[in-house]
């Protein structure tokens, strides 16, 4: 994995680093000093947060992880469709929770991310992969709309607080 992150640093490209399902968010201050150690810089480094592997079959967010994230100074992406992913199914193929999108896009918000991931197709069940976790193409302006509302709303809240009384 060292040498995975030499060679994306050394490329003088944005690198984003998914963190580990089995990684506390704590963690990733070792990827952000490794990535500095090899060349990168801090506007050219990003953290994108999966959810964390929660027994044996699920994927939880946990909304904490952001803001720890967040304090490597380095922006947080939420993988609202990942993190919603129940690996290792007794069928063999992962399962999913798309219902669930809206509301974990909106908490994400709430905790100050930088931006969202979402996997969308036309016609999820005929996705190649993933698609039991995935946003349908024909909801995605939708949620969009959501989240630009909640942003904004997020950020007007966020300047208010600060504000000397």
């Amino acid at each position: 994995q060292t040498s995975l992150l030499k060679a994306a640093a050394q490329t003088g490209r944005t690198i984003n680093v998914k963190k580990g399902q089995f990684l506390a968010p704590e963690q990733m201050q070792f990827v952000v000093e490794k990535l500095l150690q090899f060349g990168a810089t801090m506007d050219k480094i990003i953290l994108t947060e999966r959810g964390t592997q929660f027994g044996y079959t699920d994927l939880i967010f946990d909304v904490r992880s952001i803001p720890k994230m967040k304090s490597l100074k380095v922006p947080v992406v939420l993988d609202v469709t990942h993190s919603l992913q129940s690996p290792n199914q007794t069928c063999g193929v992962t399962g999913g929770d798309p219902s669930m999108i809206s509301s974990l896009a909106a908490a994400g918000v709430a905790c100050g991310i930088d931006g969202i991931f979402v996997e969308t197709h036309p016609r999820p069940h005929d996705a190649l992969s993933d698609g039991s976790n995935m946003l349908p193409l024909d909801k995605m302006e939708s949620l969009i709309r959501r989240i630009i509302a909640f942003r904004e709303a997020y950020v007007k809240f966020e300047k208010e607080i600060q504000q000397p009384t």
